[in-house]
Formats: C-alpha cells, sequence, structure tokens
C-alpha cells in the first residue's frame, strides 16, 4: 500500500449515510486541489445556499437536518455576531475519524445563508471542539 491509499478500515469510522460525501471532499478534493480546497469549500457552501429559498433562522436549522449535516443551534445574537453550534451523531463521527476533516462547506452555507436572512453581509469561521463533540459557527457582520 502507497501513501496516498486509504486502508478500508478507515470506511468504518464514517456513518453509510455520508461516507460517498465525505471520502470524496476529505480525500479527493485535497488531493486534486491542495490548499485550495478550504476556499472552494467554502464558496460551494455559499453558492448552495444561494440556490435554496431560504427566509428564516429555523429553514437555516432545518436544512443543516435534512442535509445531514447535522443539529444545528443558535447559541448566542449581538449586534455584530451570531453563535451557533453543530452537533450529532454525525459530527462525532466526523471529528473522531482518522483523517483531517474540516467544516468548510457548512461555514459557506452559514455565512451565505445568515447574509440572506438578515441582509446584512457576514462571514462564517468555524472553530472544532473536540472534547465536546461540536462545532462552532461564528458569523461576524461586515457592515
Amino acid at each position: 500500500m502507497d501513501n496516498n491509499t486509504i486502508s478500508l478500515s478507515i470506511l468504518d469510522e464514517f456513518l453509510p449515510t455520508s461516507i460517498g460525501h465525505d471520502i470524496i471532499r476529505y480525500i479527493s478534493l485535497p488531493d486534486i486541489f491542495g490548499s485550495e480546497a478550504h476556499s472552494l469549500l467554502y464558496f460551494t457552501g455559499r453558492n448552495l445556499a444561494r440556490k435554496i429559498e431560504i427566509k428564516t433562522k429555523e429553514d437555516i436549522i432545518y436544512i443543516f437536518d435534512k442535509l445531514g449535516w447535522g443539529r444545528l443551534e443558535l447559541n448566542k445574537e449581538k449586534k455584530r455576531t451570531m453563535t451557533f453550534f453543530l452537533m450529532s451523531d454525525e459530527i462525532v463521527k466526523r471529528i473522531q475519524a482518522p483523517i483531517k476533516t474540516d467544516f468548510r462547506l457548512e461555514s459557506g452555507f452559514m455565512a451565505e445563508a445568515i447574509q440572506k436572512v438578515t441582509e446584512r453581509p457576514c462571514e462564517c469561521s468555524e472553530n472544532i471542539n473536540e472534547r465536546l463533540f461540536r462545532v462552532q459557527f461564528n458569523i461576524v457582520f461586515t457592515d
């Protein structure tokens, strides 16, 4: 087995409902696009949010659930920022996976979706809390 080959046991580390998506996202895209993969995923998420009718924060929460991205909860809302937490069994599996995982696609989606709902320009960053097995999305309004 060469250094670019993954073992079959890695496939068991992901949920069956998302394994195809995860392997493409975490192995194929970074291999093809290198350091640009993070930006590509972020802007792919933003583009996806533009294509879906989103009118409320509840719509965003519903979409995350339907896409199998996890359970999204609004944690804090202030004048210039918003914080959301993303949790689920799927998130636990992704964080525990033996390959490098990220949440750039979801982060880009959050940025565009919140921008649509609030009609305010914003960006989103994500922090992975490996101890609590959750992802924190930090929305910052740029107006």
